[in-house]
């Protein structure tokens, strides 16, 4: 008898630690199912990653940006500082990944650069009077447009005989050498040429009369205007079409989203308004009305 009990009581036993250990398992499998969607949904799972993610973890950014456009984007040669609707542009969208304006590696871009520096990585981004075009979304991608523009004419503030491409019959232009701008105005509205070598040189021309006004974009034109408004202005309506974009690594989808999201961003808290009015807004004209972006880059 005394047998058997004990026999009875040791299957009891082991029973009961089989239970127990069957109990240890599901709560294991239990707690392994409920971390897993929790885990999906974090901000770790969720964070960027690529460049954009690579952007945020470091806190530093290369965009590549002009060095010699007034109002757009300026280096001035004894300060080091940089000024303009470009670099306005760069640091809300470095503020909305959360890098400081000390952290943004400001890279001299000339127009021939940009899609190279963008193909090698020299670079991240190019906010550099980059006009949205089919040909260069072939090799890199652009999300915008931040700013529309066109040609338009600079002239004496005091000259009421230049309101637009219509009255430059017989009259002197001046532009880059070679540009498109040049020989619009030329072809199309009877203009003498004046080519110089830089848009600066041609507005000396402008203020020595030597000229009787100076054709590009109206962007850049602005620009002029805004360092002396009481001698300079820019009049008419754009006559052809700029439509100014944000360069990044070609395919970058994530970069593209972030991009557009963050330009509208400024459209409707009223930053890129405020960007305009300090700095091309200095001409003394209004902000533009906001473009309408792209839906894909």
């Amino acid at each position: 008898m005394r047998m058997r009990s004990l026999t009875a009581t040791a299957a009891a036993i082991t029973l009961a630690l089989a239970l127990a250990a069957c109990g240890d398992d599901d709560e294991d499998t239990a707690s392994e199912d409920t971390s897993s969607p929790s885990d999906s949904s974090s901000p770790s799972a969720s964070a960027a990653s690529g460049t954009l993610g690579r952007l945020q973890d470091s806190g530093k950014i290369v965009i590549g940006v002009k060095f010699d456009q007034p109002g757009v984007g300026e280096k001035d040669p004894a300060t080091g500082e940089l000024t303009g609707f470009d670099i306005a542009i760069a640091k809300l969208i470095a503020e909305k990944l959360g890098i400081d304006s000390d952290d943004i590696e400001f890279k001299e871009t000339v127009s021939a650069n940009r899609e190279p520096f963008l193909k090698a990585g020299t670079v991240d981004l190019v906010i550099a009077s980059y006009s949205i075009t089919d040909d260069r979304r072939k090799v890199v991608s652009q999300a915008g447009p931040y700013y529309e523009t066109g040609q338009q004419l600079l002239v004496r503030e005091d000259d009421t005989s230049i309101n637009g491409p219509d009255d430059l019959s017989g009259k002197k232009v001046c532009s880059v050498t070679g540009s498109t701008s040049i020989k619009t105005v030329q072809e199309k509205y009877g203009a003498e040429p004046a080519p110089f070598s830089t848009y600066t040189e041609c507005v000396q021309q402008l203020l020595n009369e030597s000229v009787d006004a100076v054709t590009t974009d109206g962007a850049i034109l602005l620009g002029y205007a805004s360092k002396q408004p009481d001698k300079l202005k820019v009049v008419g309506d754009p006559f052809s079409q700029e439509r100014y974009g944000i360069g990044f690594a070609f395919g970058d989808t994530q970069m593209c989203e972030f991009l557009t999201d963050t330009l509208q961003e400024t459209f409707e808290d009223g930053s890129w308004a405020q960007a305009f009015a300090d700095t091309l807004g200095k001409s003394g004209v209004s902000a533009p009305s906001v473009p309408t972006l792209d839906d894909k880059c």
